[in-house]
């Protein structure tokens, strides 16, 4: 058959049989050993090699680093392979418009080319990038995330309410493949708050009943937020017990409290990798689907794999995307630390310490790392704190970087100074340097983060170049 249609091309049953889902991966989590998962681990990365060099994108970026065929013998080789990231891929658009060279469609003939989904990032940092799915790589993209969500505990009784955003945006729809595909729960796709206005989200939350909600921890959020304000009471008149999403470093307890103590999960994944690590019951860091991903930590200025323990890029080998666009040694730029501690609960994967901040988001001031989330972190576990905050770096008179945090916060004249005074406290006894900081009152950081519009809300406006 020419053209097979997206179904043709899968086996359902060697799809899980090769990433075991529900119980069964459990199951693999804890009686497979470290030398059995190296062993997959490097069957699957050397057949990702060999695609990789049928991709003129691959075949440029290893041929200037002096890379030929045959040099790539095992995974030890890995850090060998020069890292990418979305500013190459972006430059491959560029010069190869309007697609690029790296997604390997013109490697098959005409009648023999798989299905291909075509999507995009968010945008956050930048022009959005292209993303691109084959059948089997995009149903196993689904399969990861239907594993965390399994672990962290979805059932056939919630009801999920999920923020993730559509259009050409990739996490919505590939959240909602997931649960109609992988999931027993009832799936309400809302997306962001500009394609489901935010009041009529929180009542349909509390209409249908939802137990569950999916998404970025700002909006999040903010729905608590307006739900109090149509009078609906979160974790009653909303019966939300457990909410899932990129947490970042955002106070979980406070989120929490906010949805009336639902349990928090936190997932780490990029649109062009999905869902890479996974928080369990056992709340300690983040564990790796270290079968279907080649997770390496280096150093941003160097590229050199970091101690373990130490902080570093996380760079990802997508283990089963050889299809369509395989990723190799994809440079994220989002730090994290390996937690080298024995896993309570017995998986036999490494675990990250979470989502530290972006090394590219990264702001120096007198020889200190500076994290626009971190900086926010602290920042909102005042009382007076919304949540809602952005941050500006900029250079002073004399030509000195400055950073700058403005925060939304309920407060009156008479008080002001007194919150402002105790949050710039607060942020240099943690950060140890002194940061700006400038009170506004509720939803006045709204335009620049764009939070009820975007997937993710802007958190760093850097006007110094």
């Amino acid at each position: 058959m020419k053209n097979p249609t997206y179904f043709k091309y899968l086996n359902y049953e060697k799809i899980i049989s090769d990433y075991p889902i529900g119980d069964s991966y459990e199951k693999f989590l804890q009686n497979t050993s470290a030398d059995q998962i190296r062993s997959l681990q490097e069957k699957r990365f050397l057949n990702l090699i060999k695609r990789g060099w049928e991709i003129p994108f691959y075949q440029r970026l290893w041929g200037n680093a002096g890379i030929e065929k045959g040099d790539i013998k095992s995974l030890d080789d890995s850090p060998k392979i020069p890292s990418y990231s979305k500013a190459d891929l972006m430059k491959s658009i560029e010069e190869h418009p309007p697609f690029g060279d790296f997604h390997g469609m013109e490697s098959f003939s005409k009648d023999d080319r798989p299905p291909v989904v075509f999507h995009t990032t968010s945008g956050t940092t930048g022009t959005p990038q292209n993303l691109f799915f084959g059948p089997i790589s995009r149903e196993l993209q689904n399969v990861m995330l239907a594993r965390a969500y399994h672990i962290q505990g979805i059932g056939p009784d919630d009801i999920v309410h999920s923020v993730y955003g559509h259009g050409m945006i990739n996490g919505g729809h590939y959240v909602r493949e997931t649960f109609i595909h992988y999931s027993p729960a009832l799936f309400l796709s809302a997306g962001t708050g500009n394609e489901t206005r935010s009041v009529q989200q929180v009542h349909n939350m509390a209409r249908f009943g939802a137990t569950v909600i999916v998404g970025f921890a700002d909006y999040i959020v903010k729905l608590a937020q307006v739900a109090r304000e149509e009078g609906l009471v979160p974790g009653k008149d909303i019966p939300v017990r457990m909410i899932i999403g990129h947490m970042g470093r955002e106070n979980r307890d406070a989120i929490s409290e906010l949805w009336g103590g639902a349990e928090v999960f936190d997932l780490y994944g990029v649109g062009d990798t999905g869902i890479v690590a996974f928080e369990a019951q056992d709340r300690q860091g983040m564990y790796v689907h270290e079968d279907a991903f080649l997770l390496e930590l280096v150093d941003p200025e160097s590229g050199h794999i970091v101690e373990e323990g130490k902080e570093g890029n996380m760079v990802v080998s997508v283990l089963f995307k050889d299809d369509i666009y395989p990723v190799i040694r994809f440079d994220t730029n989002d730090v994290t630390s390996i937690d080298t501690q024995k896993s309570q609960i017995g998986y036999n994967v490494k675990r990250i310490t979470g989502f530290l901040g972006r090394s590219d988001n990264m702001v120096k001031l007198r020889g200190i790392n500076l994290y626009p989330i971190a900086i926010g972190a602290i920042a909102n576990e005042h009382v007076a704190a919304t949540g809602e905050y952005i941050c500006k770096a900029y250079r002073d008179s004399n030509g000195r970087d400055e950073m700058l945090i403005m925060i939304e916060v309920n407060s009156n004249e008479n008080s002001e100074g007194k919150i402002k005074k105790e949050i710039a406290h607060m942020l240099q006894s943690r950060l140890g340097i002194a940061i700006g900081v400038e009170l506004v009152s509720k939803g006045a950081t709204a335009d620049l983060t764009q939070i009820d519009t975007r997937q993710k809300a802007i958190r760093l406006i850097d006007e110094r170049f």
